[in-house]
């Protein structure tokens, strides 16, 4: 691998790894000091090697390099010595005594630990989402901009604002008490999660990044499972969730990029080996008591995986919407169900359902009533459509919905 293209590669593998370290070395108060000595070492990297070559081992150089700085900061500047010494648990002797383990046990733990930190429920989910994808994941704060169809300056302003809470909460960076484990994971899980979404329902027009998103998220669930105190049953189903969907993240959308729905796509773009994955992680949940929505969720994700059978699958997918209701209501979900009422008991009768839902500034109430009413009342159908496109604030959607109205037209003619 050329230089070229080694230095991107190793930023967003190493960039994550090092912060992490550093930043459980110098305190979630100085983040922006550990940010800022692996973002130098890169900046050298990329001055070394274009006229030195690649060293034998970039890796360890790049490890070496940021660990050097590290503790030359720590000796040589005074001022900041003297704010790690009164923030954290070092006294100024220790401080130039201070190891930088850099091994792969404390990088992985040292990773879990700031993923406890960042989120945190005293900063909004967006900032923690943030975090995650600079810290945890190595994201440039342009790549930021772009998954949140945003602007760098607002992405800064967003972080700094969440670092600056995170000092004032005086979060550490440490995995909490076991006794404690079940609560805060929940925080975790619903960042992850979050941050999946973002990857899988993203506006942006990146796919590459999209998919990124997505993986990033699998990533980080993947390492809760790995640490034997957060390897829980909600966090195997939260990751058999992500397979599930992530299995089908090629057939949703066409060559040119537009959105394919679920009953346009192509099967055979699913990916088996990610479907299979997910049957291995949502039986690895199925252990204790405790059903948790990404348990549900799962499940119907996993029914959708199912080719045939439709009878069958519906019938399955409507009775997991009706216990994922139960246990944590939400718009969105009850909206999902109707779809799943429509394929069991017909379309006037998810009609019924759907108008109870009232979700009137919701462009994807507007869009499932036009699917139900499209040979019930074509009147009605083209109202909702047309509502549908005024609401919406996706290219993708938008382009969708006028498909619908076009073919409305034509039948009606």
């Amino acid at each position: 691998m050329q230089e070229k293209e080694l230095i991107p590669h190793l930023y967003r593998a190493e960039f994550r790894k090092i912060t992490a370290v550093l930043g459980k070395v110098f305190g979630i108060a100085h983040i922006e000091v550990a940010e800022d000595i692996v973002s130098d070492t890169f900046l050298l990297a990329a001055e070394t090697w274009g006229l030195k070559g690649l060293p034998n081992n970039p890796t360890a150089w790049l490890y070496t390099v940021a660990k050097n700085k590290a503790k030359d900061m720590l000796k040589h500047d005074s001022i900041f010595n003297q704010k790690v010494v009164n923030e954290i648990k070092y006294s100024s002797s220790e401080l130039h005594e201070i190891e930088i383990d850099l091994s792969g046990k404390n990088i992985q733990d040292s990773q879990l630990q700031m993923m406890f930190a960042i989120c945190h429920p005293g900063i909004p989910a967006e900032a923690q989402i943030g975090l995650s994808l600079r810290i945890l994941c190595g994201f440039g704060i342009e790549e930021i901009a772009v998954a949140f169809l945003s602007n760098k300056e607002t992405i800064n302003k967003r972080l700094f604002r969440a670092r600056e809470k995170l000092k004032e909460l005086n979060v550490k960076i440490e995995f909490p008490p076991e006794a404690e484990i079940n609560k805060r994971i929940q925080n975790v899980l619903t960042t992850l999660y979050l941050l999946f979404n973002e990857g899988y329902y993203s506006a942006t027009r990146d796919k590459v990044l999209r998919h990124d998103l997505c993986l990033e998220a699998m990533r980080l669930t993947y390492m809760l499972i790995e640490n034997e105190s957060t390897n829980k049953p909600f966090v195997n189903a939260l990751l058999s969730l992500m397979c599930f969907h992530a299995s089908r993240f090629d057939a949703r959308t066409n060559p040119k990029g537009e959105l394919v729905l679920y009953d346009e796509q192509d099967t055979r773009l699913w990916d088996r080996q990610l479907i299979t994955r997910g049957e291995y992680y949502l039986n690895k949940a199925a252990t204790g008591n405790e059903i948790s929505k990404y348990h549900l969720e799962a499940a119907i994700a996993y029914w959708h995986t199912i080719k045939n059978n439709d009878e069958e699958k519906w019938e399955k997918i409507l009775q997991l919407y009706n216990k994922l209701l139960i246990i944590e209501y939400s718009p969105i979900a009850a909206l999902n169900r109707t779809y799943a009422v429509s394929k069991v008991y017909g379309k006037e009768k998810a009609i019924e359902e759907a108008e109870k839902l009232n979700l009137n500034n919701n462009h994807l109430y507007h869009t499932l009533l036009g699917d139900l009413y499209f040979t019930v009342d074509p009147h009605k159908a083209l109202e909702h459509l047309n509502q549908s496109l005024k609401l919406s604030r996706s290219a993708a959607d938008k382009k969708i919905i006028t498909g619908k109205i076009r073919k409305l037209d034509l039948e009606k003619k």
